[in-house]
């Protein structure tokens, strides 16, 4: 968003362009902008300014759009003279501002600036390190002489141009939610035959003053406004006028649609066809073909935003974005559907807001600025993938964006609507701490100590960019420089390295430290594990001049400590305790703790997942009620060297840091009823041993087929099914992997994360005699939900079954 000033802002795309593009030009108002009256200054003023007027005002006509910023600030504090630094910035395409007046008002003079003053103009072509390339103009003066107590007036008028909207018009009309008192005037106004469609907010109904061609909003000493207490995003939506000539987000789509199938239709002989049947030749698969497309565009072409000559909104073609190998992320878009297009992969190119502000997305009018980034949506073997081109090389295609978005844009010819992301807790944390602590040496040794972080997401991504811009070395002495204190007095090695099956960057550190052993007297200790305990939830309470009944929000998250310490040898199991395990469910969050001594080594699980990002107001009031119960105890071990009896944990079964794979199948992280129901089947197969004899591929068991008894009695009647089979190698990867299928509720998800992972698997319909397997496997079968899947080990593979009849 363009901010004119502090306190009153608009955002708009026009479509005109005027001449002498270079320079700030002089001139007087338009006949269009009528200046509010000065508001006296009040004897009882306070703050650092106080604005006898600010007119924001946007006019439509055939040239396209402008927008008139006016304001006369009464400077009271010193902090407030930064107002004296006037910056301007244009598109040159779309025509020069022109200042109307720049004057400073003292002891009833006017002092004109621009005689004595001008504008130097910059040019920002040069921020290639911050990757942008836009051609935009800025000219800055700063006013000379400004004193607390003058008054300084600045009038200017700017214009927009981008030649992709053709006659489409939009934008935003703002007043800031918290505005220095004084008197402000937004307005919006058009010429015959350009009114926009208009939608305002509920707060703005009661000023509005309409005319036939005009809506004006005038307030002055207008009060501080702010949402509801901890309410959703969409809330934050206040005090706006928005204004827009697409009809719906169906034309939005269809008006951009052309301009991505255009640019993504390659020339005759193009090189990237070449590219293309290079990879066509080393990958068999759809899927395997896509990755190799989005790590050629991510690898291969550098990110630099380009908005020179209209490229704000039009993306660069295919071919010439190749060529010259930058690209924002339209031409990174249009280059990789050009790929996926030459290797027969359905794709489109979808909007999105990656900031996540598209909460209420619906309920405004469509325009296109309400998105800031493009991205590609492949449909393969019955899946969507989300894949960005603009992302490290790392990022491999996904089920869901890397961005936490909720309504997305697809670009279709046809027109799209607003799509809406269905939301679910997420199966792997945000990120998962692991503490692994060796004190077996004793209590007053020290202990050798690894810490392993892993993180996902766009923070896992910018760990990748980071951390691979150094070396092993690098790593090493930057860590023993920062990272020596509390926790390790001395650090031996640090790996790292990014996951890309998993999505995660994972850093490792290891070292030693002293363990800090609490001595509470006659031989006894006690620990406080790391990330053991939460502090309570705040109540979800708002301001009697608040609505009550407005949903309470929290950002989904989700994070997960894993803590290991391997207990002093010369202690006994009988001698621990621990604090009680745990799983509450508060304001839309699981808490979870839970502990095993097993192995002489005390293992702990504390997690933190967000289930719902919003509750009601009635389901508020009743968590309230519930926080006095929370369980808020830290995590602390303790060492008793009378104990008799071992209290640690509530028979839950805890991995050790070491055991399992925690950035590929963090399935422990989970509370057991969040882990769903293939883990069940897959252990009591597991127990009962192979169950390759029950199922055979394409065929069926008969009763006559059945053999008898090694005691000679008949043989249990067959009881065959029909299950639809999955099945793939069990090497001892691929098993520690397998938790990331348990929140699966059908196939289709299954085949989801197994093409994710990578992993090759046979698809094909079985028959299973239930008859055959023991009892106890074949009931748990038998009561699984219709469409389950459920895992079974057979001939050295593991499959991956659903009953589908019988």
């Amino acid at each position: 968003m363009r901010a004119l000033s502090a306190l009153v802002a608009v955002f708009s795309l026009a479509g005109a362009a005027y001449a002498d593009p270079q320079q700030v030009r002089r001139g007087p108002a338009p006949a269009w902008v009528v200046p509010s009256e000065m508001l006296p200054v009040p004897a009882n003023v306070s703050g650092p300014i106080f604005a006898r007027r600010q007119d924001v005002l946007v006019h439509v006509s055939d040239a396209g759009q402008a927008q008139y910023s006016g304001s006369r600030f009464k400077i009271l504090q010193s902090n407030a003279l930064e107002l004296g630094n006037i910056s301007i910035a244009w598109n040159p395409a779309a025509g020069a501002p022109i200042v109307h007046e720049i004057k400073v008002y003292r002891d009833g003079q006017s002092i004109d600036v621009l005689q004595n003053a001008s504008f130097e103009i910059l040019r920002r072509e040069g921020q290639l390190e911050a990757a942008t390339l836009d051609g935009i103009l800025t000219a800055v003066l700063h006013v000379p002489d400004l004193r607390v107590g003058d008054e300084l007036e600045i009038d200017l008028t700017s214009f927009g141009s981008d030649p992709t909207l053709l006659h489409y018009e939009s934008g935003i009309l703002l007043l800031a939610p918290s505005p220095a008192p004084g008197r402000y005037h937004l307005g919006l106004s058009w010429e015959q035959g350009h009114q926009p469609n208009v939608k305002m907010t509920a707060d703005l109904e009661p000023v509005a003053r309409r005319s036939d061609r005009a809506i004006d909003f005038r307030f002055d000493n207008p009060p501080p406004l702010s949402p509801p207490n901890d309410a959703p995003p969409r809330y934050q939506w206040q005090r706006i006028l928005q204004f827009s000539d697409f009809a719906d987000w169906e034309s939005v789509s269809r008006h951009f649609a052309p301009l991505y199938a255009k640019a993504a239709t390659l020339t005759p002989g193009s090189p990237l066809m070449a590219e293309a049947q290079r990879i066509a030749a080393a990958y068999h698969t759809p899927m395997d073909r896509a990755a190799a497309a989005l790590k050629l565009v991510q690898q291969d072409v550098r990110y630099i935003y380009v908005g020179l000559n209209g490229g704000n909104l039009q993306p660069a073609t295919a071919d010439e974005t190749w060529k010259r190998r930058y690209g924002d992320c339209k031409a990174k878009t249009v280059l990789l559907l050009a790929l996926l297009k030459q290797l027969g992969v359905e794709a489109e190119a979808v909007l999105v807001n990656s900031e996540g502000n598209d909460d209420g997305l619906e309920q405004r009018l469509p325009m296109p600025q309400l998105f800031d980034h493009v991205v590609v949506r492949a449909h393969i073997d019955g899946a969507s993938y989300w894949l960005d081109g603009t992302l490290p090389p790392v990022a491999r295609a996904s089920l869901q964006p890397f961005y936490p978005v909720t309504r997305v844009l697809p670009l279709s010819i046809a027109g799209s609507p607003l799509e809406r992301l269905a939301w679910q807790p997420p199966t792997a944390p945000d990120e998962i701490n692991l503490y692994d602590a060796d004190a077996r040496a004793g209590f007053d040794k020290p202990a050798h100590i690894v810490s392993t972080t892993i993180v996902r997401g766009i923070k896992g991504l910018q760990q990748d960019v980071q951390f691979s811009a150094v070396t092993s070395a690098q790593l090493l002495a930057a860590f023993r420089q920062h990272a020596i204190g509390d926790t390790f007095q001395a650090i031996d090695d640090v790996q790292w390295h990014y996951d890309e099956q998993a999505g995660a960057s994972i850093l490792k550190i290891s070292g030693t430290g002293t363990v800090d052993w609490q001595d509470d007297g006659n031989g006894a200790k006690s620990l406080a594990l790391p990330g053991g305990g939460f502090s309570p939830p705040d109540r979800r309470v708002r301001a009697a001049d608040q609505d009550a009944e407005v949903a309470f929000y929290q950002k989904p998250d989700f994070d997960c400590y894993v803590t290991t310490i391997r207990l002093p040898g010369s202690t006994q199991p009988k001698q621990w305790t621990s604090k009680p395990s745990f799983v509450q469910h508060l304001f839309g969050r699981t808490y979870y703790r839970a502990w095993e001594l097993r192995d002489g080594s005390v293992r702990m699980v504390r997690t933190s997942r967000v289930e719902r990002p919003e509750i009601d107001a009635a389901n508020a009031r009743r968590d309230n009620a519930r926080v006095a119960g929370f369980d808020n105890s830290m995590g602390w071990i303790s060492y008793d060297p009378a104990g008799r009896r071992m209290s640690v944990g509530n028979g839950e079964h805890v991995p050790a840091t070491d055991e399992v794979d925690w950035a590929s199948a963090p399935t422990a992280c989970l509370p057991p009823a969040s882990r769903q129901t293939l883990a069940p089947v897959a252990a009591a197969a597991a127990q009962e041993g192979d169950a390759k004899a029950a199922a055979t591929p394409g065929s069926s068991a008969s009763p006559s087929s059945a053999p008898p008894a090694a005691n000679g009695k008949a043989s249990p009647q067959p009881d065959p099914v029909r299950l639809d089979q999955v099945r793939f190698e069990a090497s001892p990867d691929i098993v520690k992997k397998l938790g990331i299928l348990q929140p699966d509720h059908n196939m289709d998800s299954v085949i989801r994360h197994l093409l994710g992972l990578g992993i090759a698997f046979e698809r094909s319909p079985v028959t299973l005699d239930l008859a055959a397997l023991p009892p106890d496997l074949a009931k748990a079968i038998r009561n699984l939900p219709k469409g389950e899947p459920f895992i079974l080990p057979t001939r050295g593979k593991i499959t991956v079954n659903v009953l589908v009849g019988r």
